[in-house]
């Protein structure tokens, strides 16, 4: 997962919340820092958004293979 496809899902799955939940949700999977400082520090995107995910309860279903864009037509 990169971390634009990341941002894609979490806007996706959390919509108004996406930000504040980014900027202010310490994730105790990735040490208690937020989406946004784990990113800083290195942490791989689909780590920090299975985290996430973890945190508020996301169904397994909506968990894997979000954020993707549809591939282009040729």
């Amino acid at each position: 997962m990169r971390r634009s496809e990341f941002l894609r899902a979490v806007e996706t799955e959390f919509q108004a919340r996406a930000s504040s939940l980014v900027n202010d949700l310490g994730l105790s999977a990735v040490g208690g820092r937020t989406a946004v400082e784990a990113l800083a520090d290195g942490t791989p995107p689909r780590e920090i958004w299975l985290a996430l995910c973890a945190e508020m309860d996301v169904p397994d279903n909506r968990r894997h293979g979000v954020g993707r864009q549809e591939p282009r037509g040729r």
